[in-house]
């Protein structure tokens, strides 16, 4: 076992472990779970515990060593010694800082140290090879420690490790001091001297692989003693104070070849290793591995073991993937001695790493992306706010959890500090940077003991007595600062703004209840607050805080938590707001997407999934003061909370109902929702008028600045936009005045579907023929990499649309076919993806025609004598119409040119137009006739053209031996001898003069005989012309039509018919053919009578050689003919040969006879037979019947008797049976043949049954009776069915009877009757019906059997009974009479009355009593009239019964009734009339007394309805029933009317006006208002125009009849209209009163008051209600006064409605005196209002009082010793110096602090007495003015208002409370 000496800081160890990804999560290591007991710790360490890194503290005072302190110490040491001339920059310096305070000791061994009695430190360290175990000796304290093993690296080099290892650190310790003083001695590594090299390699290798432990064991302690982590030193080394309290500060040991202890003794204190720690590496995010050189000079070199383990990495703290720190400066010499490590460094970077050079020049500034605040969306950074698509969050940033030991400590109480010396610091060459005076009971930094410069950078101030930082902001380089465990209280963080490059800052075990004061620190990344008072985390926003740790606070609310965009770890143990449930979920809220780790751990997945589930305004709410809810409630908390903070910003009597904002997505509409709505209570409030600004915030719904333009309802977020959130502000304006917004915010902008969407298309041109028309299309590509897109154009049409191929560009020319269309342009959206949106289009208007133009005229072909030209030109402007085209010609003479021709756009050149010019004219015309402008164009001059020959042809028949002449046309002046030459081909097309074959020389000859050898071969001409004057052209070929043909024609040498002619033989002809190749000749076969007959042709043998002799033959003649025909088509002459001899019959016979038909009964059969054997005379047939022996028992043949034609009908008697026929064919000549027979055809079956014959006997007459008779067929005849029908024309027919006999009926009268019969067979098989129509029925003569009159009632209809026969009944004719007594014979009386003509009768009340007599004369329908018949009633006409109706009630005027019927029922006789009283429940009463037709109302029958009543009676006595009438409108009184009303009062603002009704005269009107008024409503309404009188605008909420004239009715007329209402629920016509326009008033001021809390340092501001006309400049003054004193101290300046209040106003009252002045100038009477007593803002008193209790304070401050305006200008603050401001009870002294070169001297002292005041300057809260006397002033500057205000109020206390010196004094009044 061996021991060492190692120190190591605890809080390097905690922070690697925190930061380093590449520890193992302590559940799957081997490591053993660090123990938590320690028997003596420190408070400080207890405190660093509890903040997270596990801070511990060492006796030497160098336990919480800064990272940073160490590296920069480290770093330059090793670049002084390595390379004198080479330096480490400062901002090498800054960003190797930055990472080692991430990455810090991540393999470090951990020891404690104990000191004895005599001061020496002791520790031993007892390494174990196999277990983790530990031990105690002697009784003394042991600390378990653990190292954690890092992963090895993914690349698999053996030979290098990729664990992290830390330079060493030079200690500012006395005891590091010695040791660095004492390196020229050697040291011995153990007990013997010589270094023990490969003692254990193997024991420490396993070891590390597995985990580190070790027992540390020291000397007994003192209670309060703090042990720390020193050196470990052997045993066998002597104790001398230098030994013990060594500490050599040790890289963490590779995993793969750890060194012994012994070589680590002996490594620790080496010359080499003091003088040249390791050099530090490049700053990058994976480890890299730096070489370790030795020093030439010291003679020793480094252990194998140092040169095979990896350095320590320093990784970037910036979250940002895209940020690689600066690395520092690395010493050639370094690394050119390492190509091992720098191998390995490669080898890391390459693997995922960010080398540190070659990233270096990439890191954008964090600070300056944080504070411009993203001025314009353009100009975004790359920083921690910026929002660039490629930001993402870094690997590095998710790591372990620190699994080192926690060790606890001692109260502040227990501590003693005189158990720990620290030694003086050594101030050397290289320690100007850094300042450590840790437990030096430092109460001020303005002792001799602190020396502040502006150079430093590590500033360790802990374990002191300070409460003050001022002094702290000369430390404008700092960059770690330790003021943990001091007496700082919360307030005066302002020194701090100066230290814009501090990192980290230590503020642990302080009292500070508030962080509200720290300033912004844009470099801070490491913020240690724990083991205070903190009660929130409010403070300024910090744009690089990473780790946040506030643990042991009275934290119990998030309000105020501050914006930390890079914050990766916060801790909050021990606090109150974690029993808050799902805290951690609210962090991630208010953090954002950087938090990695909370308290210790890393973040819950259920804690990361719920945090999504709040409303995006949640983190505000929650900053703002909400408290902390679940999700279930967060969405209705939110809302309650926001709406409810709003409401007072409203207008009164709107409430926020709404506020939303749609899930945002890249390049998609994002829509917000507001709903402000008015109150139930408001029923004509006016709408609110919306105004939209959108702002965009940052990951976290924080620093939203406003998005130009963005001003609507709508936005679409952008690309840039993405995983940022939106924020969007309604304004709200009520009759344009602007109250303050309210806003909703949005979750993250989600990214992009990828699909690409057109959000609209652009067409720009004219659609006019020729113009081209340009599309774009605006392209949403959500999120999709912007592509081309697809264009198309289309062209459509009324009926049609097509696609218009190849236009594909965005711009398209129009063309003629687009004329009177439309032109349509489509988009189809692509990314360069591939992915395609849905396609857009646009269409013009309709194309139209361009005008008719004509350009590029010119003249095609040669100006040659012969040739001919064509003028051309191109035509545009629409469709072209009948464009004029004319020839002119120049004039020889003259030269101008003259017509030549006209509508062609040809000329053929002559002969007259050689040597000249000719001109084409083109004239436009489109199609609809309008004419363009003529273009002409003209030609060179027409030359004479060479000899040559035109239409060339060759004349006559072409055939051999004639003759044939090659005529044609010669151009080119007169032709001389041509010569021609003739040539023959087989091919019709002359190719070349090899393909021709001469059959003539050249001849001057036209003409030519054509040879034997040409037959069948083409002619050619070869035709040369030639000029009269011997030039010769180019030859002309010209072929004949068609070959040459022979002169022979076809023809036959011989023609013969060979053959038996005899009938049914065969005859063949044959012929010979002659004239050339044969082709289709023709041939016929003919039949003759005779030798002259010219005979017929035989089709059958039609183009046939042979021919078959039929019978028709017989005895005749036949002759062949036949026309030759050559192949060419030559017909030649036909000829034609005859049989030598008659055709001879042959003998008779049949050659085929059967029977054809079917064998049913009834068909008809019929033979089939084909005779042969000359002309057939009378052969015999003759039928059998055959029976079978299935059929019949004797299977019997019978013959047919009389069946002997060729047809036979099968009768019933041949069923069953089988039907043949025999034939003995017989010649005509009696010549008789072989009998034949056909085959049998049966058996016979019965045969459907039918009927052959229907027919209708009987009269077809009217009354007539008919019958029928048919006959049968069909087998055994069954029962038949018959149908009587009548035929309806249009109709169906109607089924009349079945029976035998039918009775016509007069409704048959004009109709035919049909029958139809079915036959049906005995078997029951049914035939086909027949059918047969009679003729029409006609009538019989018309006749009235009877009439009778039934008995007569009054008012019934009357109809006589009628019986008609006769045919159908037509208008008949009635005549009704009236008869005083009844008659009997048929006859009408003289003396009867006619009473009416129709058929039907109602008899009238004058009918009644009175007989009524019918005379009937019956008329047929055709007209014809019968007998006339008389009837006569049996008795008069009796009375209907008696009743009423049509019972009304009218009322004539108010309050009578007139009730009226219509009697009914005879003569009326005393009918009987009553009134009804109806309530309004129903019931009705009568009214006694009531008996005639008029009622007057009562006041019983108010609110009720009256009833008339009707009961009619008969003059007879008879009784009717009694009706009633409908009842009458409900009765009520008059109604209470105003005549008039009367206004009082003046129509100027703010009197008030009061209408009174005079009520018309009149007892009735009187007696109304009296009894039944109930009330009166009034309404108030404005006129619309100034002065108008036309149309008026109501006032809500005014409804009494006074009214105050408001300011907004000046100028305007006013109306009261007046309504009354009775107690029946009616209204009276209004009543209406208009003022003249209205005055304004007398300004004045209502209600007034001030507003604002009774502190002193806030705003107040005087509001109240202002009347008289429109204000103008009404004048505000405020005023101080004292308690319980009437005298008002004015505030100079102070004349606006807000006043800032400042400590000058403590103790009094405010009062503010506005004086209302209108806007012509007119003044109204002042009106004051006060506040209560300021007070002293509570923070700021309770500071004071502290102060004040002290009886002696100092302060800070600046002074400028010249304040005049050109210095101030020019060097912003003057010439500033540092003063303080001494105070105590009896005096106030400045002293100007000493320097180097001066002492502290005093310039100003004085005491409370007067005139001593203290001067405040409202224009400049920094600045305060001590007066001593007249004589002696100071001006000083302090840093903060706060500080100003606890100076002013401190002094006031010390002169108030200890010399009574009167406030007005102090303040100067």
């Amino acid at each position: 076992m061996e021991e060492t000496s190692l120190v190591d800081s605890p809080l390097e160890s905690d922070l690697a472990d925190l930061t380093d990804p590449n520890i193992e999560d302590y559940s799957t290591s081997n490591v053993a779970e660090p123990p938590t007991e320690v028997h003596e710790t420190s408070n400080a360490e207890s405190l660093l515990n509890n903040a997270g890194f596990g801070e511990a503290l060492d006796e030497e005072g160098e336990d919480n060593v800064s990272q940073e302190a160490k590296i920069h110490e480290s770093g330059k040491s090793h670049a002084a010694h390595a390379d004198p001339e080479s330096t480490l920059p400062d901002e090498g310096v800054k960003e190797a800082n930055v990472g080692y305070a991430q990455n810090g000791l991540s393999n470090g061994l951990t020891a404690d140290n104990g000191s004895g009695k005599n001061g020496k430190s002791e520790v031993k360290v007892k390494q174990i090879q196999k277990g983790a175990g530990s031990s105690l000796h002697g009784g003394k304290s042991s600390i378990k420690c653990s190292t954690l093993v890092k992963k090895t690296h993914a690349s698999g080099n053996s030979g290098t490790s990729s664990s992290s290892s830390k330079p060493f650190l030079r200690s500012s310790s006395s005891s590091a001091l010695a040791r660095r003083q004492d390196t020229s001695a050697p040291q011995s590594s153990n007990n013997n001297g010589s270094p023990n090299v490969a003692s254990k390699p193997s024991v420490l290798k396993k070891h590390s692989a597995t985990s580190t432990s070790g027992t540390v064991v020291s000397s007994p302690a003192t209670p309060g003693r703090r042990s720390s982590i020193s050196g470990l030193s052997t045993p066998s080394r002597p104790t001398t104070p230098a030994t013990q309290s060594r500490r050599a500060s040790l890289s963490a040991l590779s995993t793969r070849s750890a060194p012994s202890i012994t070589e680590l003794n002996k490594w620790a204190t080496s010359p080499s290793s003091k003088s040249n720690p390791p050099l530090k590496s490049a700053v990058s995010k994976r480890p890299t591995s730096l070489s370790l050189q030795s020093n030439s000079d010291g003679g020793k070199t480094i252990p194998d073991f140092l040169k095979r383990s990896s350095p320590s990495s320093i990784r970037s703290p910036i979250p940002s993937a895209g940020k690689s720190p600066v690395p520092s400066k690395i010493s050639p010499k370094a690394l050119s001695s390492s190509p091992k490590a720098y191998t390995n460094s490669k080898s890391l970077a390459s693997n995922g790493g960010l080398s540190g050079s070659a990233n270096a020049q990439k890191k954008p500034s964090t600070t300056d992306s944080f504070t411009n605040k993203r001025s314009s969306r353009s100009s975004e950074g790359a920083g921690l706010t910026s929002r660039s698509s490629n930001e993402r969050t870094p690997a590095s940033t998710d790591r372990a959890p620190s699994m080192l030991s926690r060790r606890k400590s001692l109260t502040p109480e227990s501590r003693d500090t005189r158990f720990i010396p620290l030694p003086p610091v050594d101030v050397k060459a290289g320690d100007d940077v850094r300042l450590d005076l840790r437990g030096q009971k430092v109460r001020s930094l303005d002792c001799n003991l602190v020396n502040l410069t502006p150079k430093l950078e590590f500033v360790y101030l802990r374990d002191n007595k300070l409460s003050s930082m001022n002094g702290i902001e000369i430390l404008k380089r700092v960059k770690v600062l330790d003021l943990s465990f001091n007496e700082f209280k919360g307030a005066g963080f302002e020194p701090l703004t100066t230290c814009k490059a501090l990192q980290q800052l230590y503020l642990a075990g302080n009292q500070i209840t508030s962080l509200s004061g720290l300033p912004q620190l844009p470099n801070l990344e490491f913020l240690s607050v724990a083991q205070n008072k903190l009660k929130s985390l409010a403070m300024a926003a910090q744009p690089r805080l990473q780790v946040l740790a506030a643990s042991k606070n009275k934290i119990s609310t998030l309000k105020g938590f501050p914006h930390l965009p890079a914050l990766e770890h916060l801790r909050l143990e021990e606090n109150p707001i974690l029993d808050v449930p799902h805290i951690e979920a609210g962090a991630i809220l208010l953090v954002g997407p950087t938090l990695k780790k909370f308290n210790d751990r890393d973040l819950s997945t259920e804690e990361v999934k719920l945090s999504q589930s709040y409303p995006a305004w949640t983190a505000f709410c929650v900053q703002e003061g909400l408290e902390f809810c679940s999700p279930e409630e967060a969405l209705e908390s939110t809302k309650k909370f926001m709406f409810s903070k709003w409401k007072d910003q409203l207008p009164p009597g709107y409430l926020v109902t709404e506020a939303y904002v749609d899930r945002p997505s890249e390049e998609d509409p994002c829509r917000c929702r507001f709903k402000i709505q008015k109150e139930s209570k408001i029923s004509e409030a006016v709408d609110l008028d919306l105004h939209y600004q959108w702002h965009i915030g940052d990951r976290t719904p924080t620093n939203f600045v406003p998005i130009e333009g963005s001003t609507s309802e709508v936005y679409w977020p952008k690309h840039e936009d993405v995983g940022y959130h939106l924020k969007v502000e309604c304004t709200p304006f009520l009759q344009d005045v602007e109250f303050p917004p309210i806003f909703a915010i949005s979750l993250p902008v989600a990214a992009g579907t990828g699909c690409p969407r057109v959000l609209g298309i652009i067409l720009e041109g004219e659609p006019v023929e020729g113009n081209i028309i340009s599309g774009s299309a605006k392209v949403a590509w959500c999120g999709g990499t912007p592509g081309t897109g697809i264009v198309s154009w289309l062209r459509k049409s009324e009926n049609s649309s097509a696609a218009i191929i190849g236009a594909e560009d965005y711009g398209y020319s129009l063309t003629l076919e687009d004329v009177g269309a439309n032109l349509v342009f489509m988009y189809t959206p692509v990314s360069s993806e591939g992915i395609k949106g849905e396609p857009q289009y646009a269409m013009t208007s309709t194309v139209q025609a361009a005008a008719p133009c004509v350009s590029d005229v010119r003249i095609l072909g040669d100006a040659v004598e012969g040739n001919v030209i064509r003028g051309t030109g191109r035509y545009f402007g629409g469709k072209e119409g009948s464009s004029t085209y004319e020839w002119l010609g120049e004039d020889p003479d003259t030269g101008e040119f003259k017509y030549r021709s006209r509508g062609s756009s040809e000329y053929l050149l002559t002969d007259e137009d050689v040597g000249l010019r000719l001109m084409f004219i083109y004239t436009p015309f489109n199609s609809e006739g309008i004419c363009g402008d003529p273009i002409s164009a003209v030609t060179a001059r027409v030359l004479r053209a060479p000899p040559r020959v035109n239409q060339l042809r060759i004349v006559g028949d072409i055939r051999e031996g004639n003759k044939v002449v090659v005529s044609g046309q010669f151009v080119g002046g007169v032709e001389g001898a041509s010569r021609v030459q003739w040539f023959k081909t087989i091919s019709p097309h002359v190719m070349s003069d090899s393909d021709l074959d001469a059959i003539s020389t050249s001849k001057i000859a036209k003409a030519f005989r054509i040879p034997l050898g040409a037959i069948g071969h083409y002619l050619v001409a070869k035709y040369t012309p030639v000029r009269s004057d011997g030039e010769s052209g180019e030859a002309a070929f010209v072929i004949s039509d068609s070959p040459v043909e022979t002169v022979l024609p076809p023809s036959l040498n011989f023609l013969s018919i060979t053959g038996d002619f005899l009938e049914g033989e065969t005859l063949t002809a044959s012929y010979g053919y002659i004239g050339g190749h044969e082709g289709g000749s023709h041939y016929d076969w003919y039949i003759h009578e005779n030798e002259y007959d010219p005979g017929s042709t035989l089709p059958e043998a039609r183009q046939q050689l042979q021919h078959f002799v039929t019978k028709e033959a017989v005895h005749k003649l036949i002759s062949f003919r036949c026309t030759p025909v050559r192949d060419d088509g030559t017909v030649g002459e036909t000829r034609s040969t005859m049989s030598q001899e008659r055709i001879r019959a042959g003998p008779p016979k049949l050659l085929r006879l059967k029977i054809l038909g079917d064998a049913i009964e009834g068909s008809m059969l019929q033979v089939d037979k084909e005779y042969c054997g000359g002309e057939e005379g009378y052969s015999k047939l003759q039928w059998f019947l055959v029976y079978l022996l299935l059929t019949s028992p004797d299977g019997a043949q019978r013959e047919i008797k009389g069946a002997n034609d060729h047809t036979y009908a099968i009768c019933t008697e041949d069923i069953d049976g089988f039907l043949c026929c025999s034939c003995l064919p017989v010649r005509n000549d009696g010549v008789k043949g072989d009998i034949a027979v056909s085959p049998l055809l049966g058996p016979v079956l019965p045969g459907p049954p039918m009927c052959e014959s229907l027919e209708i006997c009987g009269p077809l007459v009217e009354s007539g009776r008919i019958s029928f008779k048919a006959s049968y067929k069909g087998g055994e005849k069954g029962l038949c069915r018959h149908e009587w029908r009548r035929k309806v024309l249009g109709g169906r027919d109607v089924f009349l009877s079945n029976n035998e006999i039918l009775e016509l009926t007069p409704e048959e009268v004009g109709s035919r009757i049909e029958l139809v019969f079915t036959p049906v067979r005995k078997d029951g098989f049914t035939g086909i019906s027949k059918k047969v129509v009679s003729d029409i029925v006609v009538d019989a003569e018309p006749e009235g059997k009877s009439l009778f009159i039934p008995n007569c009632f009054e008012d019934m209809e009357l109809v006589p009974q009628t019986l008609y026969f006769g045919g159908r009944e037509g208008e008949s004719k009635y005549t009704w009479y009236r008869i005083s007594h009844k008659i009997d014979e048929p006859q009408i009386p003289d003396e009867a009355e006619p009473v009416g003509s129709s058929m039907v009768f109602t008899p009238k009340l004058e009918d009644v009593g009175t007989y009524l007599s019918l005379k009937w004369v019956p008329v047929r329908k055709d007209g014809k009239h019968g007998k006339p018949l008389i009837a006569c009633s049996r008795s008069p006409v009796a009375p209907a019964p008696p009743s009423v109706r049509e019972v009304t009630i009218k009322e004539v005027s108010s309050g009578m009734f007139v009730g009226d019927g219509e009697y009914y029922g005879g003569f009326e006789g005393d009918s009987k009339l009553c009134w009804y009283r109806e309530t309004a429940d129903g019931s009705s009463f009568q009214i006694e007394g009531a008996t005639s037709k008029t009622y007057v109302a009562c006041e019983d029958d108010y609110t009720c309805r009256v009833v008339f009543g009707y009961t009619p009676v008969r003059i007879d006595g008879a009784v009717g029933q009694l009706i009633f009438s409908e009842p009458s409108s409900v009765i009520y009184p008059e109604l209470p009317r105003v005549q008039k009303l009367i206004l009082s009062g003046k129509a100027i603002e703010g009197e008030v006006l009061t209408a009174l009704e005079v009520i018309p005269k009149g007892d009735s009107q009187q007696r109304v208002w009296e009894k039944y008024k109930k009330d009166v409503k009034y309404a108030w309404s404005r006129s619309t125009e100034p002065g108008g009188t036309d149309s008026f605008e109501a006032i809500p909420l005014q409804r009494s009849c006074s009214y105050r004239v408001r300011l907004e009715d000046v100028g305007y007329c006013m109306r009261c209209e007046c309504i009354v209402s009775d107690v029946f629920g009616r209204s009276a016509d209004p009543v209406s009163i208009l003022t003249a326009p209205v005055a304004p008033g007398l300004p004045r001021v209502d209600k007034l008051e001030v507003e604002g809390r009774g502190y002193h340092t806030n705003l107040y501001a005087v509001r109240g209600i202002y009347s008289g006309g429109k204000e103008g400049k009404s004048l505000i003054q405020w005023f101080r006064a004292m308690a319980g004193s009437p005298d008002l101290i004015p505030l100079p300046g102070e004349v606006g409605r807000m006043y800032e209040a400042n400590v000058d106003d403590v103790g009094y009252r405010l009062i503010a005196v506005y004086t209302p002045i209108r806007e012509d100038g007119i003044a109204g009477n002042p009106t004051s209002t006060s506040t209560e007593l300021i007070e002293v803002e509570p923070e700021v008193a309770k500071e004071v009082k502290q102060k004040l209790e002290t009886g002696a304070v100092k302060f800070e401050a600046l002074r400028d010793r010249d304040r005049s305006p050109v210095k101030s200008q020019q060097h912003g603050f003057g010439s500033l110096e540092r003063r303080i401001l001494d105070v105590n009870r009896k005096r106030v002294k400045v002293v100007k602090p000493g320097s180097k070169t001066s002492f502290p001297s005093t310039e100003i002292r004085g005491a409370y007495t007067p005139p001593f005041h203290v001067e405040l300057f409202r224009n400049d809260q920094h600045r305060i003015k001590i007066v001593i006397d007249s004589e002696t002033e100071v001006d000083l500057m302090v840093q903060s208002r706060h500080i100003r205000d606890v100076i002013a109020l401190v002094i006031r206390g010390f002169s108030q409370k200890f010399n009574s010196t009167p406030l007005n004094l102090l303040l100067k009044m």
